[in-house]
């Protein structure tokens, strides 16, 4: 894998979660909003703090075998696990996180090189790994920043320790950065550490790395730009990009209230996934695992739907590039990715026209040499061209049941300009 993401891959993050109705990992963050207030007067006693969930995070029926399973089903291509988030909290043990780790506290686990044995001997995924740079209430780092990041107590003695330790003993091969906390890449040493990253450690040569280093660098120096959370910008960029959203539409972490509308269909998960890819992006798909370890079923049955699509429509989406143009200039909801050495041009489509005719206004027919074919259809489809620009496609007469796949379908275009 390059230091540029191709555009072919698909991926997965799992966050970790405090299980805490409607509050997620932000609780600590945001204890005095009232409705979090009221929340935990009514369900914890009074002098419960924020640690105190560290016990109650058991992971008891977190199963590293299932968990690489269920990505592999779901087509992915790499999987990113958040190993640390701004709390401070590491699901991994080491000098360098006192007792605030899953080794010591809760599941008393390394559940980093449990996930990192499992992808890596079960699946063909790329292993990765998120870490936030800063921590919230890390009494260093807040005590660097009333310096104005003069001091390095905290990048010193607990950042970048930690980074270094991550790399050495899992070896991920995608390394996503998160919360700068405000402070400049010198503060970090974000580049001394990347250059180490890149042309010394164990994994130079298959590493790659997002834009997330230092205050200033998101969206403009990385392998590849994340922007912001749920970025689509709808073209395409110039440079290699990343879509990281949620399949629970506002939330990064497991909700026991959340109901069945807060989670996005597969049907607007398969749309996002064609939309991103047709403008040069990756798409990361959130899950939120509960506190005992466990995927729950809206969260696999979203895995295992995406896994079904790809695996007829994978060609359309795996190995692909972009083309000159991303969507249709006539049917709305079409988008377009190539093989140029294969002379190969998708079109993705994700309404079935009733007329059973599809009308593409940006393909152009070379005639002798340009075929259709519908992906998980075994006969080349007809096709006539428009007068000025474009083809119509004479799909096939299928039953619903005859149909290829459910949310969304692509031809493969051969030679067309």
């Amino acid at each position: 894998m390059s230091r540029g993401k191709k555009a072919n891959e698909l991926g997965r993050v799992s966050r970790r979660t405090d299980d805490i109705d409607n509050t997620e990992r932000w609780y600590w963050q945001e204890k005095k909003v009232p409705e979090y207030v009221k929340f935990m007067k009514q369900n914890y006693p009074p002098d419960f703090k924020y640690e105190d969930f560290g016990p109650q995070f058991t992971a008891r029926f977190f199963n590293a075998s299932q968990w690489a399973d269920l990505l592999q089903a779901s087509g992915a291509k790499y999987m990113v696990l958040t190993t640390k988030h701004h709390e401070g909290f590491t699901l991994w043990g080491s000098k360098y996180s006192w007792n605030w780790n899953a080794v010591d506290e809760g599941p008393k686990r390394d559940l980093v090189k449990e996930l990192e044995v499992a992808i890596k001997n079960r699946t063909d995924l790329h292993f990765g790994l998120y870490y936030s740079l800063f921590e919230w209430f890390n009494p260093l780092f807040l005590e660097d920043k009333l310096s104005s990041f003069h001091k390095q107590q905290f990048p010193v003695s607990k950042m970048l320790p930690e980074l270094y330790w991550l790399v050495n003993n899992y070896q991920p091969e995608v390394l996503w950065a998160d919360g700068d906390g405000g402070a400049p890449d010198s503060y970090w040493n974000s580049t001394g550490f990347l250059a180490w990253l890149y042309n010394e450690s164990p994994v130079r040569d298959t590493v790659v790395t997002n834009d997330r280093w230092a205050a200033g660098s998101i969206c403009k120096h990385g392998g590849y730009y994340t922007c912001n959370d749920r970025y689509n910008p709808g073209h395409t960029l110039p440079h290699k990009w990343e879509n990281c959203m949620t399949i629970d539409k506002v939330s990064w972490g497991y909700r026991r209230n959340a109901g069945i509308c807060d989670y996005f269909t597969i049907e607007e998960l398969v749309k996002q996934l064609v939309e991103t890819v047709s403008c040069g992006g990756n798409l990361l798909m959130n899950i939120g695992p509960t506190q005992d370890g466990t995927i729950s079923p809206i969260f696999e049955e979203r895995l295992r739907q995406m896994g079904t699509w790809l695996s007829v429509n994978g060609e359309a989406i795996y190995g692909t590039h972009t083309w000159r143009s991303s969507n249709d200039t006539i049917t709305s909801d079409v988008w377009y990715t190539s093989k140029p050495t294969e002379n190969l041009v998708y079109a993705l489509f994700l309404k079935w026209p009733t007329s059973g005719l599809l009308f593409l206004g940006q393909p152009k027919a070379t005639w002798g040499s340009t075929k259709v074919k519908l992906l998980g259809h075994g006969q080349p489809l007809n096709w006539t061209s428009l007068e000025q620009t474009g083809i119509v496609v004479k799909l096939p007469q299928l039953t619903t049941s005859q149909l290829p796949c459910k949310w969304g379908w692509a031809l493969a275009l051969t030679h067309v300009i």
